[in-house]
């Protein structure tokens, strides 16, 4: 899988300003595209959380804690400099292995 950049079905960056708001997003989007292929939240072995502000990093771990309260992938969270929309403070990658 790919990363996910906060954005609504219509392609607005949603969220302005609210790094939750936008990893809520982003979370949905990863969760229906696992879906869509047949699998679960429970199947991602790996996530990614990119920052442009670090100290989000609480609040960004708490949306993904209630994403994935029953298992707990691997995680890593770091500060990037920019996304390619100004207005993104998050973007979020997984890994998943969903069985066919």
């Amino acid at each position: 899988m790919t990363g996910t950049a906060p954005l609504s079905p219509e392609g607005k960056t949603v969220a302005k300003g609210d790094a939750a708001g936008q990893a809520q997003r982003c979370l949905e989007i990863l969760q229906l595209a696992i879906e869509e292929l047949g699998g679960k939240l429970s199947d991602v072995t790996r996530t990614r959380i990119l920052l442009t502000r670090i100290e989000d990093w609480e609040q960004v771990a708490t949306v993904h804690g209630e994403f994935f309260r029953s298992s707990r992938p691997a995680n890593t969270i770091m500060q990037v400099v920019r996304f390619i929309d100004p207005d993104w403070l998050v973007e979020i990658e997984a890994d998943a292995v969903v069985e066919g």
